[in-house]
């Protein structure tokens, strides 16, 4: 018979556990989902679409075909090749003239490639708006009008949606799910679109902007050592004052994150911390995910071994909460629906994730993403 004090600390930390899982649901649902919008004759701003790509003839293709068929008029389509061994260069050259290839300088010391790539299109380009599209999106007819037009009837100066996500595979279908409600709970994502909170989340996939509001802060010359940009950029827009928008937008994009399990365990290791490494983050997140996905599911037993109707009960209902918000999550993603019932062993997968991580950068190791090297910082410092 467990003690009166334990039993209350149970139960207090049971209700602790099932209020955050709640915060992830009601985030979901809170969450505007922007559909295709009807055409219609208005005049409208130029766009300046920029695609950094590095060895990506696999997914240009898609992508530059769904730009070229936007009923967006003007679309301005502009390629920054990093340094590409494969065929991406002929890709861009096949869909010229309506395409313009440019190669980047080499990359410069302190700086991500992948904002090198950006600012090297942005400085290009000459839209009225700035649209930084991974090369890995494909965009339905509609989406480039459909996002211009909520950022103009929003007023916003940077607007971002995430594109539905196709999963291939066991590890896709069982860890990106995961990975997406631990980024909408963490950034507190639909709190973004309100003009007094201090959340700040944008999406870099699919990120459009203001040209005059982006040059005046900078760029992507201001986060230039920054691997999560996307969140950075955000940031500092909120700093400054200017609005930003995010929704989900599966009708409109649609992107295939990672090949295969490597590739999916080198691309979410990198970001967990980026380039900004904290040993108690890591810490704080390695128990955090123990406490708030692992042991819940300990209470149902406990409560039976030491005989206690009450705790067995609450245990039952949060196996009940945990495995049911998953499931639900599962399907609204896009996986299967059972996929839900194993996500134990997702958070196992992140636990992993975030050892590495902590290991990783306690031996000072870089960070490594398609073939290229970036030096750590300690967390809480910024790279000028």
């Amino acid at each position: 018979m467990l003690p009166l004090w334990a039993v209350v600390a149970v139960l207090a930390a049971s209700g602790a556990v099932l209020l955050f899982q709640g915060a992830a649901i009601v985030f979901a649902y809170a969450m505007p989902v922007l559909a295709p919008a009807p055409p219609d004759a208005r005049p409208r701003p130029r766009v300046s679409v920029v695609i950094p790509a590095r060895n990506e003839e696999i997914d240009l293709p898609g992508t530059l075909d769904g730009l070229l068929a936007q009923d967006a008029a003007g679309l301005e389509i502009v390629v920054v090749d990093g340094s590409s061994t494969d065929r991406s260069r002929e890709v861009v050259a096949a869909r010229g003239p309506r395409v313009r290839g440019i190669e980047e300088a080499p990359l410069p010391a302190g700086w991500v490639g992948k904002n090198w790539g950006c600012w090297n299109g942005a400085l290009a380009t000459e839209g009225e708006w700035i649209l930084f599209l991974d090369a890995d999106v494909r965009c339905a007819p509609a989406a480039v009008r459909t996002v211009v037009d909520w950022a103009e009837a929003e007023r916003a100066d940077l607007v971002s949606i995430s594109p539905a996500v196709e999963m291939g595979g066991f590890w896709e279908r069982l860890v990106l799910p995961f990975f997406i409600q631990t980024v909408l709970t963490y950034f507190r994502a639909p709190r973004t679109n309100r003009d007094t909170s201090r959340s700040a989340i944008a999406n870099g996939q699919f990120l459009l902007v203001r040209r005059d509001v982006y040059r005046r802060l900078g760029g992507h010359a201001a986060i230039r050592g920054y691997v999560l940009e996307d969140i950075e950029l955000a940031r500092r827009f909120r700093a400054a004052g200017a609005r930003l928008r995010i929704a989900h937008a599966p009708a409109l994009a649609t992107t295939r994150m990672y090949r295969d399990r490597r590739e999916m365990f080198e691309g979410l290791l990198k970001n967990i911390h980026g380039t900004e490494f904290s040993a108690p983050r890591l810490v704080g997140g390695f128990a955090g995910l123990v406490g708030l996905y692992l042991l819940p599911l300990g209470v149902l037993p406990l409560g039976l071994l030491a005989g206690s109707p009450l705790l067995a009960a609450v245990g039952g209902f949060l196996w009940l909460a945990l495995f049911g918000k998953h499931v639900g999550f599962a399907r609204g993603v896009g996986a299967p629906a059972a996929y839900g019932l194993l996500y134990p062993l997702a958070v196992g997968y992140y636990l992993v994730l975030v050892s590495t991580s902590l290991l990783r950068g306690l031996r000072r190791r870089p960070i490594e993403w398609k073939g290229r090297s970036y030096e750590l910082l300690d967390g809480g410092h910024t790279n000028r």
